[in-house]
């Protein structure tokens, strides 16, 4: 596919990925790298200009974009986390989701663990920020 924010100025040239299905892959790299523009054009938060995005071969402009941003997760470098319980922070967005789906999340992320181990499990208080926890739990708790 190919895409551009100004019209003939190219950002991105024909980029090819193949994931397979079910494989889980991080898009890393530096500052300015591209790389939170290729997970907004994969959730259509822009349209690409040239060439196709699909998805288990369904081409992504045929599917909702409610469902396809189900598709994915984003893990941004500075962690949002307000004051509240753990348990509203991990539902936060998405409070339709049970303390089931909400304890697999966290077990798949390594972060449940250390949750129970918590006085108050997914109850506890979390500060402002997160800033009673350290930036490696911040980081797994956005993960969930």
């Amino acid at each position: 596919m190919k895409f551009s924010y100004v019209k003939n100025h190219p950002i991105i040239n024909y980029l090819t990925l193949n994931v397979k299905k079910g494989q889980q892959i991080a898009i890393v790299g530096p500052t300015g790298a591209g790389k939170t523009t290729i997970v907004n054009l994969l959730m259509r938060f822009y349209e690409i200009d040239d060439g196709a995005i699909y998805l288990d071969k369904i081409n992504i402009n045929k599917i909702k974009k409610s469902t396809l941003r189900k598709s994915f997760a984003m893990v941004l470098q500075e962690t949002w986390l307000f004051e509240g319980t753990v348990y509203d922070n991990l539902t936060y967005g998405n409070e339709k989701v049970n303390l089931n789906e909400v304890i697999e999340a966290c077990k798949k992320s390594h972060i449940h663990e250390y949750i129970i181990s918590l006085k108050d499990g997914y109850n506890t208080v979390l500060k402002e920020g997160g800033v009673n926890i350290s930036k490696g739990q911040k980081q797994l708790l956005t993960i969930a």
